[in-house]
């Protein structure tokens, strides 16, 4: 009987050992694609900065550069809105400048 749980236990020892190995080696997979997708976020929005140094990225880094894109993003947003507001402002005034015309026009037709 002792026998049969040194081999149970010889046999739970060696699978532990197993799911060890593919545990380890999924830790590694997951950081070499880590380490990728943070190269990869890095080019995208700052070519000279990623990969011409040789050093590896950080996620700090790759936050700030996210950060510094959307409070970019941001700003044309209001940048946008605002020559929006411009815009309809100055046509507003085109029409009625336009309006005032015509009025000009028919005033000065009827008085020749």
């Amino acid at each position: 009987q002792a026998e049969e749980e040194l081999k149970a236990a010889w046999s739970q020892l060696q699978e532990m050992g197993r799911r060890e190995r593919l545990l380890r080696s999924d830790v590694q997979r997951a950081g070499e694609q880590l380490e990728s997708f943070k190269t990869q976020v890095m080019q995208l929005c700052s070519p000279s900065a990623a990969g011409s140094t040789g050093k590896s990225v950080t996620e700090q880094q790759v936050i700030e550069k996210v950060r510094q894109i959307s409070d970019e993003n941001q700003q044309s947003h209001e940048r946008e809105k605002s020559l929006q507001k411009e815009l309809s402002s100055r046509l507003a005034k085109e029409k009625e400048v336009s309006a005032n015309m015509e009025v000009f026009k028919n005033s000065l037709q009827k008085l020749q």
